[in-house]
């Protein structure tokens, strides 16, 4: 009786919850003003979390040498306005001028790929693997047209994402600063809204979520930045044309779960081909033993267990975020993900194995 009243409850309190989101939907001009400003604030806040969890150990560090927090803060600031300068006098020169340079040649790109596929086509390996009536580089220019629309579109909405530069650029130091300044005091905060005899279970929830997040974020800047290096020495080897910025684009893509290795792949292999048939299968066998090395050796070392994520549910996240909330919501959905897992789990640790526990195990001894 007490299982049944049980799950009563919990139908009640899903239907109540269903009920709510439904009535949500018919009031929509009531949401209107929340959902603008949440668009024109998530943007700042994504960056002030993911550099909150990065610069967190070095300012608790600092702290622990006996620096105010605040100066540590301003400490770390001032080193990163250092770097931003030396990357304007050092890096962003050459990736400027090979970006440009790109972008003035794509005509001559198009044009040297059509040739190597046209060689491709009239090869004598190919012509005797791939029926007459077929046409290869046609279908294969008319693919890449596909994937470069797509990818425009990405690109707009990338840019979209980003439009408001002025409130990114004034905000986000600002909340990255108060996040950084607070230290802990957010989480003491959150569970004091629970009720007094879940605090400690609280207090747990909040710890292993902010563990998470610690362990993703900074453990996914390292395996990118360790693919990138492994990627750059490998087309400097090869000698494929635009190293650094293809190198730049595929790291920066990679923080996009599943679909940036694939998307970033696509440039480095039209780059190459435009060289020859050689290079783009060089480089592609580049990029796959970077990222068997980067998913094999570099990933299983920082993360541990640490991301229990399967592939295959890591692949419907994204999808799922994509259709939901475009750019944004693929970024955000591991996130939540692990987050709700938590929750999750936790919850069922506090009731349903409190309400109904496992049965006694018969031990190997009474079997006999």
């Amino acid at each position: 009786m007490a299982k049944l009243n049980l799950f009563i409850r919990i139908c009640i309190a899903v239907l109540l919850v269903l009920g709510i989101i439904y009535l949500g939907t018919q009031v929509k001009f009531i949401f209107t003003p929340v959902l603008s400003l949440f668009r024109v604030v998530i943007v700042p806040l994504m960056l002030a979390v993911f550099f909150f969890y990065l610069l967190r150990p070095l300012i608790n560090w600092l702290e622990s040498r006996k620096l105010n927090r605040t100066a540590a803060i301003l400490l770390v600031y001032l080193s990163i306005a250092v770097l931003l300068l030396a990357f304007s006098v050092g890096v962003w020169p050459s990736l400027k001028s090979q970006l440009v340079n790109l972008g003035n040649n794509m005509p001559n790109v198009f044009n040297a790929l059509g040739e190597q596929l046209t060689k491709l086509e009239d090869s004598k390996l190919l012509s005797s693997l791939i029926p007459a009536d077929m046409n290869p580089a046609g279908q294969l220019m008319n693919y890449l047209n596909k994937g470069f629309s797509l990818l425009s579109n990405s690109m707009s909405e990338l840019f979209s994402f980003v439009s408001n530069f002025a409130v990114v650029l004034f905000t986000f130091p600002i909340l990255l600063f108060y996040m950084l300044k607070e230290g802990g005091k957010f989480g003491v905060k959150v569970v004091s809204f629970f009720p007094k005899r879940f605090h400690k279970e609280g207090e747990g929830v909040v710890a292993d979520i902010d563990e998470a997040m610690s362990n993703f974020i900074v453990g996914r800047v390292l395996v990118n930045l360790a693919l990138g290096v492994l990627m750059y020495l490998g087309f400097l080897l090869i000698g494929l044309p635009y190293a650094l910025l293809l190198t730049v684009m595929a790291v920066l893509m990679n923080f996009i779960p599943f679909i940036g290795a694939i998307l970033s792949t696509v440039p480095i292999f039209i780059i190459g081909l435009m060289e020859s048939p050689s290079t783009a299968i060089w480089s592609i066998v580049v990029v796959l033993v970077a990222q068997q090395i980067q998913d094999n050796l570099v990933a299983p070392y920082i993360f541990g267990k640490s991301l229990d994520i399967h592939p295959l549910t890591t692949i419907i996240l994204v999808l799922a975020g994509g259709d939901f909330g475009g750019i944004i919501g693929i970024l955000l959905i591991i996130p939540v993900y692990m987050m709700l897992k938590i929750i999750t789990v936790k919850l069922h640790q506090l009731y349903m194995r409190q309400r109904w526990p496992e049965e006694p195990q018969l031990s190997a001894d009474s079997g006999d």
